[in-house]
């Protein structure tokens, strides 16, 4: 299969679904990463005042994230973090469905679209907009991710919570997960924050229980066609 994991910024391929990608990057699966957004000039008050130095080791941690999880190839865009709605729908959109058009892959893992984060709930509509079920669509299944720190957070306000429907055994990829999350060490925090080592597995494990599991992740399908 051909698998394209989309993400707003680093990290949340490795949040919402890193022991998934690990897993099925290691059963000969294609798994290819798109990450939209630069992910760090939010932290500044114009985006101009960022350090290019950190730009550049957030891009390098992605890099080094795709190579342990043994990614086919890597996209990265660089759309302002956190300012996601400053841009027109339709030129995400653009970059998605040339994604799709280069790749032409059968499932999608995306942000689910009530998460706290504009720049989330932004790329959930914008993938479901490039991957609507016209003719000759390569696209079969969607699956929304949680990201902790962000889908919880927004305590189901914005539109129906996350629903999970789906779950990945990563019993065995666990550990890489946390792997993967410790090179993003600027995105990092201690426990009982929600992107710490400890949190995150907690949640496989709670997710684990819920299917019967060592440990899991939690999709929910949005679209499946058979």
């Amino acid at each position: 299969m051909k698998i394209l994991i989309i993400a707003a910024h680093p990290d949340d391929e490795v949040l919402g679904c890193g022991g998934t990608i690990a897993q099925l990057s290691g059963e000969g699966h294609s798994v290819y990463i798109a990450i939209m957004g630069e992910g760090i000039t939010s932290r500044y008050t114009q985006r101009e005042q960022a350090d290019v130095s950190a730009l550049e080791n957030l891009r390098k941690s992605s890099k080094r994230v795709s190579e342990l999880f043994g990614v086919k190839e890597l996209f990265l865009y660089d759309l302002p973090d956190n300012r996601f709605d400053t841009i027109p729908l339709l030129d995400i959109v653009k970059i998605i469905e040339a994604l799709i058009d280069n790749i032409e892959p059968s499932t999608i893992f995306t942000h689910h679209g009530g998460d706290l984060n504009i720049d989330h709930s932004i790329i959930h509509r914008a993938t479901l907009t490039a991957t609507r079920p016209l003719v000759g669509q390569s696209v079969k299944q969607v699956y929304a991710y949680e990201v902790p720190s962000s889908t919880e957070w927004a305590f189901q306000q914005f539109t129906a919570g996350f629903r999970a429907n789906v779950f990945v055994d990563i019993s065995s990829s666990l550990e890489k997960k946390i792997e993967a999350m410790e090179i993003y060490e600027s995105e990092t925090r201690i426990f009982p924050h929600p992107r710490s080592p400890e949190a995150l597995m907690a949640v496989a494990k709670r997710w684990g229980a819920a299917a019967g599991l060592e440990a899991a992740e939690a999709f929910e399908l949005i679209r499946e066609i058979r």
